[in-house]
């Protein structure tokens, strides 16, 4: 058996600091849904006040975040504008559709952003047949785009759009601090514009669990009822707190880290044979790559996992691996080689 595991599967891999270990142990305890967890009420303030929005709302993960976020947003049989690789398209189990009544209608995504030529096209009138179209949802950093990053003026475009036909905007910010990191700038900065934002604690962050749902107060109040409704009440939610709380103060910062190792694991990959990566397109900790033609993506993941490395495929022909806390450079240089022996063998 392999010494160590270097698990580039997903960021959702991380484990606990130990700060933020502590940090569970000795989280004060209220029932959340009562409003009395303290650690809880200080976990929203600090995500409306990172996110720059009036209120925030804990929910237990990213997908249930986009679910309440886009049923706050939008009654039964309303439209929503999203991208044809939409992680709340792909990913989400039809939630929107299945549990909202509400009807997601995909426009081409190019690197991760969808051309706000292509929206204003699908964007409904006022017409007896359609469903209104009620809401646009954009997505940074993308992770079926390798975790592209875009800045507020890229997304400006877009949001323009919007708002001349009347839509709200929502931003699917699982990894908006990876967003925020590579571009230099503060989260808010990216999320000004925007009605509502979902960003996780549970992926590069690196605590256990959990994710915020940040818009108005009205709002918040709002996605308070469908989180219920949809059995997201927590009761003494302060160990899920306490960790969040640190992820926020202490983990954000070293994201750099993450990014520098998926440079190195992308440059390194784009040097073996039968692997396609253009390395300049990774901008965050997802590298995404093909696999040249009679290159078996199951062969390839079977012996590197015999070696301890771990990846995922995303598609036949196509490779996502992802860096986090608790890999190192020297993991990537480990998981380089392993690659190497796997494509020559």
């Amino acid at each position: 058996m392999p010494a160590r595991t270097i698990d580039l599967r997903s960021d959702t891999v991380t484990k606990p600091s130990p700060e933020m270990r502590e940090a569970m142990y000795r989280a004060e305890l209220g029932d959340d849904v009562y409003g009395e967890d303290p650690d809880v009420n200080r976990l929203e303030e600090l995500a409306a006040e990172k996110m720059g929005k009036e209120a925030a709302v804990l929910v237990t993960s990213g997908t249930q975040g986009n679910l309440v976020g886009v049923l706050s947003h939008c009654q039964r049989g309303d439209e929503v504008v999203v991208g044809d690789q939409a992680h709340v398209l792909h990913y989400e189990v039809a939630g929107v559709a299945a549990l909202g009544g509400i009807q997601l209608r995909p426009v081409p995504n190019g690197r991760g952003l969808p051309d706000p030529k292509d929206v204003e096209q699908v964007i409904r009138g006022d017409n007896i047949h359609n469903p209104p179209t009620r809401l646009l949802c954009l997505e940074n950093t993308h992770n079926r785009a390798s975790g592209a990053v875009f800045s507020a003026e890229q997304m400006g475009a877009v949001i323009a759009v919007a708002r001349r036909h009347g839509l709200s905007v929502h931003l699917d910010g699982a990894r908006i601090f990876n967003a925020a990191v590579a571009l230099g700038v503060p989260a808010r900065t990216l999320t000004r514009e925007v009605d509502s934002v979902t960003f996780c604690l549970s992926k590069g962050l690196a605590a256990p669990a959990g994710s915020l749902l940040c818009g108005s107060k009205e709002y918040i109040q709002r996605a308070r009822k469908f989180r219920k409704m949809v059995g997201g009440g927590l009761r003494q939610a302060g160990v899920i707190a306490a960790p969040g709380i640190v992820a926020i103060e202490r983990m954000i910062d070293r994201l750099a880290e993450d990014h520098d190792n998926a440079r190195l694991l992308a440059e390194g990959l784009a040097e073996l044979p039968g692997i396609i990566l253009d390395p300049r397109t990774i901008q965050s900790n997802i590298v995404i790559f093909d696999l040249a033609e009679g290159v078996s993506t199951d062969e390839l993941l079977g012996k590197i996992r015999r070696e301890g490395v771990l990846a995922n495929a995303t598609a036949p022909q196509r490779i996502r691996m992802v860096t986090h806390y608790g890999i190192t450079a020297e993991d990537v240089k480990a998981a380089l080689s392993s690659c190497g022996r796997a494509l020559q063998g």
